[in-house]
């Protein structure tokens, strides 16, 4: 007997009709796997395709528009850059040029010049004597002057431009030139 329960079960040696033979169909028959949860097999049909879904094939050609945008932005502008690069190159060349060879073959001048370089740069260049105390004395052998070079290039609505400045040693400033130099800014 059962502890508690006042029936006979298995093993007491006591069975009721038909036990045995529920048993031995129990025995014959496999045992059903215990319900887990899981993943299920896929159903045979038109669903059964793997792939991708509309929305999923939208939602990666929206990204790859918004990068491709972007990596254009980008390259954009880095060639603005590059050519703004380029362009203030060739004002440095041209600065370089034209200071290097002002006042080679002829005595310095203070006073004001402006001209072209081609169609595009234009220059103006400012000499005036340069003293940390002033005015050289008189009677000095040489004097230094200030050449200031502004080269303008681009619209002349939005011009860009590019400063230079040097020092030239040149001859003294004669009377005359001294009391212009004077008046000079």
């Amino acid at each position: 007997m059962r502890a508690g329960t006042g029936e006979r079960g298995a093993g007491s040696g006591d069975w009721g009709p038909g036990t045995r033979d529920q048993e031995k169909t129990c025995a014959l028959q496999p045992a059903r796997p215990e319900s887990r949860p899981g993943p299920r097999p896929p159903v045979p049909g038109p669903r059964s395709h793997s792939g991708f879904s509309l929305l999923e094939v939208i939602a990666a050609m929206l990204l790859l528009a918004i990068v491709f945008t972007a990596l254009m932005q980008v390259a954009g502008g880095a060639i603005r850059l590059t050519q703004n690069a380029a362009a203030h190159s060739e004002a440095a060349m041209w600065a370089r040029s034209l200071l290097d060879s002002a006042y080679v073959g002829e005595p310095i001048r203070p006073g004001s010049s402006a001209g072209q370089f081609n169609a595009k740069y234009r220059w103006r260049l400012n000499v005036t004597p340069w003293n940390l105390a002033g005015i050289a004395p008189p009677g000095a052998s040489l004097q230094l002057y200030r050449l200031d070079l502004d080269v303008r290039w681009g619209p002349p609505g939005h011009p860009r431009s590019a400063h230079f400045r040097t020092l030239r040693l040149g001859g003294p400033l004669r009377s005359g030139a001294a009391s212009a130099a004077q008046g000079a800014p």
